[in-house]
């Protein structure tokens, strides 16, 4: 790894961490139901909402009804975006004339981003007019992001609470989230962005002259429509000259601010994060990747805060960040290094201080290979799945970086909310273990971890384990599946294994090189995402509610630390070896073994 790197990602996650304490401070303020100072103007538009809404702030709601009025809110937004697609060529602010999206399509749209997976199977400036992305995907880039954080605040406070029936309100959760948090941070980056040049206007899609005529050629076609083919049954091509192009436009800054501090990723345009009016500059890709782990990384502190110890929201910290720097070093090195293949033809590819090298395939020169491997493995830490290179075009080792991120459950760091109350299960299920070795009911944070937690616990683990390892499964061995790929082989596998890891863990990024948008990859990564998110989040609630029922046990002479050294270990072993039992197997047979093949030289 050169200097250069490493001065790189050591400012990142300095400022990263440095920018998380405070937020996080004020974060367990709006969730202690505090009136931060300086946003005391906001709370008559919170108060306008519960009245318009008929919301009481003050009542209580038990873990079920907390969920059915999650699971309701949820549904109704899911409808919202697939209509909104059905029937948006009928619909204004859609300059373009955008035809109404297929159903297979708008479904697994509509599941994608209400769930907050943000997994595009369309081209964005290509399939969606721009009132589809405002009102429909941005809306929910707000909503989902609030849903994920209003579930965390409800496990939050289960640990504070003693013999309680009720983990708060799910309407006041979803409100404060998006009024205190999420709208005044996109606000601020949304303005950063546009002043980097990132496009936020109504204007329709313009025609540009170019600097100087591309000659290109392209398949020549008959007066019906049909190709044409010479003696020998080759396509004829015919000589072309493009003078202009067709440059995309739309209100894309704001979409691209929350889709960051969301954990969303679903971009404006096709080509995400890559795209020169999306990310602009090294300074608007800095501050897109600042704010992809910023509200997960804050959580942990506002953890510590609201029971009482910030010393645990630290252990919770120290253990995302030891795993994400470790998996971080992997994949800078391996893209740094290039492929051992181009040696043996004369190519130099080895980085060093003196020389680029590496491997440049499928990343922006204007980004280079440390920004690109940082932005991989930071947008699969978190559940954001924006991208500013192609995964595809990784090193074996490289690409497996984030696929393996996503398949460890989306913990490190992962989506704002549903990272930390993940990570909780996981430190649930450690504290388990640790008590059943020294024979003792494990206790975390005053409350006993009994049977009811660990059958909840086991769902939220196993469910995304499910939804990936079948969904591959039923891809690889049906027609329909491998119709898609266009890598026969290893890496088509590694593909298809990428993308049910993205939808099973509501990632949203992917190889790429697979083609998804058909009937039957919509339809089956559409269940997965859906399987991903509320058959974990349904179970995360219900643990809720049972922690919040106990008593409070003060610390014995026998009760775990959960702040120490010891605990971050046992921590990340827990994680690491649930992630490396389940999905190991399926790596083996996709990028592991291309690896071993590369350094072959196969």
């Amino acid at each position: 790894m050169t200097t250069n790197g490493i001065l790189q990602l050591v400012l990142y996650l300095s400022v990263l961490l440095l920018l998380a304490w405070p937020l996080g401070l004020y974060m367990a303020s709006i969730y202690g139901k505090q009136q931060p100072s300086g946003l005391r103007w906001v709370l008559p538009v919170e108060r306008s909402i519960y009245r318009l809404c008929g919301i009481r702030e003050d009542e209580e709601m038990s873990w079920t009804r907390y969920a059915a009025a999650l699971l309701v809110f949820n549904l109704a937004g899911l409808l919202a975006v697939y209509w909104l697609q059905r029937f948006q060529a009928g619909l204004p602010f859609n300059p373009q004339g955008m035809a109404n999206v297929t159903p297979d399509l708008s479904f697994n749209t509509a599941v994608s981003f209400a769930s907050n997976t943000n997994w595009q199977a369309y081209g964005g400036e290509t399939t969606l007019s721009y009132l589809t992305q405002m009102l429909g995907l941005t809306v929910q880039n707000f909503l989902s992001a609030a849903t994920g954080m209003a579930v965390l605040a409800a496990l939050m406070r289960a640990f504070t609470r003693k013999e309680a029936s009720g983990i708060g309100n799910f309407w006041v959760d979803l409100v404060r989230s998006t009024l205190y948090v999420l709208l005044p941070l996109s606000l601020v980056l949304s303005l950063l962005l546009v002043s980097q040049g990132v496009v936020q206007t109504f204007a329709p899609s313009q025609n540009v002259s170019l600097l100087q005529p591309v000659h290109y050629e392209q398949p020549a076609t008959a007066p019906d429509g049909q190709p044409l083919k010479d003696a020998q049954g080759q396509p004829v091509l015919e000589k072309q000259t493009a003078r202009e192009q067709t440059v995309a436009l739309g209100p894309a800054a704001s979409q691209v601010a929350i889709k960051q501090l969301g954990t969303n990723g679903g971009g404006f345009f096709n080509v995400n994060s890559a795209h020169p009016l999306e990310n602009p500059t090294p300074l608007s890709n800095f501050l897109e990747l600042l704010a992809i782990l910023l509200i997960p990384a804050a959580l942990c502190i506002t953890f510590g805060r609201l029971v009482g110890d910030v010393r645990q929201g630290g252990a919770i910290l120290a253990a995302m960040t030891i795993v994400f720097v470790a998996l971080l070093a992997l994949c800078v090195w391996s893209e740094q290094s290039g492929n051992p293949l181009f040696e043996r033809l004369g190519v130099a590819t080895q980085a060093s201080d003196h020389s680029p090298g590496g491997n440049m395939e499928g990343k922006e020169s204007r980004f280079g290979i440390v920004n690109s491997a940082l932005w991989a493995t930071a947008t699969t830490a978190a559940s954001n799945g924006s991208v500013n290179a192609m995964h595809d075009s990784f090193t074996p080792l490289g690409g497996l970086v984030p696929m393996w991120m996503i398949q460890l459950g989306e913990v490190i760091f992962g989506g704002v909310g549903s990272g930390l109350y993940g990570m909780i299960v996981f430190a649930l299920v450690g504290v388990f273990v640790s008590g059943l070795m020294i024979g003792r009911t494990p206790e975390y944070l005053g409350k006993k971890v009994e049977a009811f937690e660990m059958k909840m616990a086991a769902m939220v683990i196993l469910t995304p384990c499910v939804a990936v390892l079948l969904g591959t499964a039923v891809a690889v061995v049906s027609e329909a599946g491998r119709a898609g790929i266009a890598n026969p082989g290893i890496h088509g596998f590694s593909e298809i294994l990428y993308a049910f890891s993205s939808a099973g863990n509501n990632n949203g990024s992917a190889f790429g090189g697979l083609t998804v948008n058909t009937p039957f990859y919509n339809i089956l990564l559409g269940i997965a995402m859906l399987l991903a998110r509320y058959w974990v989040i349904v179970p995360v609630l219900a643990i809720a509610g049972s922690l919040a029922s106990k008593k409070s046990i003060p610390p014995s002479a026998g009760t775990l630390p959960t702040h120490t050294p010891l605990f971050v270990i046992l921590l990340i072993g827990t994680v690491i070896v649930v992630g490396a039992l389940t999905f190991l197997p399926a790596l083996a047979l996709g990028p592991i073994v291309e690896h071993v093949q590369m350094i072959n030289g196969q």
